[in-house]
């Protein structure tokens, strides 16, 4: 199919709606598109859908694309278990299931039996199982699922011994976990939402509930709500022995502020301030005795960990017990007594183990440059299993001994590839401002810099979250075909620390645009590849950047794929838990924020007669944390201001949300239409 000049989009209807800002007026012609169960949207919807599948369709090489993606996908991913009571659960995958399911076993390597198989939960593959938690005996399994990829969840508990469901079922969850306390547990909710608006109304007054096993939902204990915050968030966690419990609340993405009650003083009948909030992120790693261990970046941006007693915690008391390195401590875990510190050295994981008075026992030796997780347990384990990954190694488990400190391998993955044609090299660029931002690199081995080689450049740039080594199927598949997948460890991530993190925050988030636009420059000036061979990838917060960047560097990239992107800068505040990002970006609520939203905002700076990069946005009907009509008006402005030859599309799935919990299924419909579109418009032939 030759890309048309003239390719026909369905017609989108422009309003006279106009928004004052601060005495600057802004209209939002497609702001009927926000209303996502109009009629008018939803023939909209069906119209694009019709657009975007007849282009895909006619790609030649697409079943191709999608039979070699089955093939590779199609091989047994095993979790590491993780022990509870007088079982090790596991959750395994044989192949193209929807959902892994929840195994168990006696024995770590004995015969498994089905514990829960989210794939009966629903027809489609679509209800995914959330988090999982079992009470301090073993006797009772809580867990969380999720329908059609929708934040809101429901929880239901189970008997271990019989696999039967009890009475119970809660609803109306939303970020949260669950902790056992005794015969019951902790969950955070929110008030039943009314069924038009729930996937789009702004969430307020979260509140923690105690359950207890057994009884309805409308006796559930109100544990904690705060009344004179409606935007705040809590949760409550018990440390191992029950004694504490550990009230977290938060007023956004960012900061924290910590309360406790200890459960063996009956004169403490509410919670008492631990660590006042919200300008860092301290958490509770575990208790010794009547005091508290906590993980805190105060006056430390790589973080370090610190005992604090509850009697007296102002800070002039804390003791420490890990002080702060020149590498970020991304996690503390907790088993056998010990703690296992890890940290990142430019993006690749280096684990510690430590005793809790601070005392530095031995590193942890992992197979090479990658990332480690799993070091967290109970204190009567003597042995962990833990994963281990890099973008050319799928998931490996092995064996811990708390003890020696010795790995030895448990399970490895029997991909139908050989990890030894690829290799991953990790290089170093100078961003716009003179900071060095490091990139890596992962293709066959053998590739050579003569300035045509196809890339996708991958980033995030937010939250504090890093974005270290990983293995994708999906990503194994292009650079089969010749691609390299290179991923931008961009500020705003937690790859250095506070320090990095803050530096992509606010009034400075153009530092992660200009690293991402960097790192693309170095790929060309060193002869790697060309703007005509480049496309850029993201999703969520990572859709925002290919939306910033795409229309900051039309030029210096051939596809862009921003994914669920947070593409109106103006408006996101008011959708869901939009609020909370707040922290992160700033609001328009504000004169001064607005100045510098209004300045890189995807949607505001798409401009008419602009020749775009062949673009394929993706969103999904129930994204309730990025709601979709942040895509649906990106779309309908990028098609009316294109001026150049390349496809404008929206990909819009139904029967799912922001990502979690997608089925395999999905999952490879998703990845045979991103890389077709990729391929064929970078030129590629599988």
């Amino acid at each position: 199919m030759a890309q048309q000049k003239n390719w026909q989009y369905p017609v989108a209807k422009k309003v006279d709606t106009i928004d004052d800002y601060h005495g600057t007026r802004i209209p939002d012609p497609y702001r009927w598109l926000e209303d996502d169960h109009s009629a008018e949207t939803k023939a909209w919807v069906d119209a694009e859908n019709k657009v975007t599948r007849e282009y895909l369709e006619a790609i030649p090489f697409r079943p191709a694309v999608k039979k070699r993606l089955e093939e590779l996908w199609n091989y047994p991913k095993n979790g590491a278990p993780v022990k509870h009571g007088n079982y090790y659960y596991f959750f395994k995958n044989d192949g193209l299931q929807n959902q892994a399911v929840l195994y168990r076993s006696t024995t770590p390597d004995g015969t498994p039996e089905v514990f829960i198989d989210p794939n009966k939960l629903s027809a489609s593959g679509t209800t995914a199982l959330g988090a999982l938690t079992f009470s301090k005996d073993g006797k009772y399994a809580a867990y969380l699922i999720a329908k059609a990829g929708s934040d809101w969840q429901e929880a239901y508990v189970m008997d271990v011994a019989t696999r039967q469901l009890l009475s119970d079922k809660l609803e109306w969850i939303k970020f949260s976990g669950l902790s056992w306390r005794g015969d019951g547990f902790y969950y955070s909710r929110y008030d039943k939402p009314d069924e038009q608006s729930k996937l789009s109304k702004k969430n307020e007054f979260q509140k923690v509930y105690f359950h207890k096993i057994g009884q309805p939902q409308e006796q559930d204990e109100l544990i904690y709500v705060d009344k004179e915050h409606p935007l705040r968030n809590a949760t409550v966690s018990v440390t191992e022995d029950e004694r504490f419990l550990i009230l977290s609340t938060t007023e956004g993405t960012s900061g924290r502020e910590l309360w406790y009650r200890d459960m063996q003083n009956p004169a403490q009948r509410s919670f008492s301030l631990l660590v006042k909030g919200f300008a860092n992120e301290p958490s509770v790693i575990d208790n010794d005795g009547g005091k508290l261990l906590v993980l805190t970046n105060h006056q430390a941006p790589n973080y370090k960990v610190v005992l604090i007693d509850p009697a007296s915690p102002a800070e002039a008391n804390w003791k420490l017990i890990v002080p702060e390195k020149k590498e970020v401590l991304q996690n503390v875990g907790n088993a056998g007594g010990k703690m296992l510190l890890s940290y990142l050295k430019d993006a690749s994981t280096r684990v510690y183990q430590y005793d809790y008075s601070g005392r530095l026992e031995h590193e942890v030796k992992l197979p090479g440059i990658g990332t480690a997780s799993g070091f967290d347990g109970r204190k009567e384990d003597q042995e962990l299993f833990v994963t281990y990954t890099s973008f050319v190694a799928p998931p490996t488990i092995y064996r811990y001994d708390i003890k020696t400190g010795k790995m030895s391998l448990f399970n490895k993955a029997a991909v139908k590839f050989n990890p030894d044609d690829y290799e991953t090299k990790q290089v170093f660029f100078t961003s716009k401002d003179g900071t060095k931002v490091p990139m890596f690199l992962s293709s066959r081995k053998g590739m050579k810099n003569n300035g045509n080689n196809p890339v996708l450049i991958y980033g995030y740039g937010g939250f504090n979250i890093a974005q270290t080594p990983a293995f994708s199927v999906s990503n194994l598949y292009f650079m089969e075909q010749g691609g390299t997948y290179a991923v931008v460890a961009l500020r705003g991530g937690s790859e250095y620390g506070e320090a990095w993190h803050k530096a992509g925050m606010k009034e400075k988030k153009q530092n992660v645009f200009d690293d991402f636009i960097g790192a693309a420059e170095y790929l060309v000036k060193t002869k790697y590849t060309n703007p005509a061979k480049i496309a850029i990838r993201g999703g969520s917060n990572g859709g925002l950047l290919i939306g910033a960047c795409m229309t900051q560097r039309p030029d210096l990239f051939k596809v862009a794929l921003p994914a669920v992107g947070v593409m109106d800068m103006l408006r996101f505040q008011k959708f869901t838990i939009g609020w909370a990002w707040a922290v992160e970006y700033g609001s328009s609520d504000n004169a001064e924020d607005f100045k510098y939203l209004v300045k890189y905002s995807p949607l505001h700076n798409l401009k008419p007669g602009v020749a775009y990069p062949a673009t394929m946005i993706t969103t999904a009907d129930h994204d309730d944390r990025v709601v979709p009509a942040h895509s649906f008006k990106f779309a309908a402005t990028l098609q009316a201001s294109n001026a150049g030859p390349n496809p404008m599309l929206i990909r819009i799935e139904t029967q799912a949300g922001h990502g979690a919990g997608k089925p395999t299924s999905k999952l490879i419909d998703e990845a045979t239409d991103m890389w077709s579109f990729t391929m064929y418009n970078l030129g590629m032939k599988p």
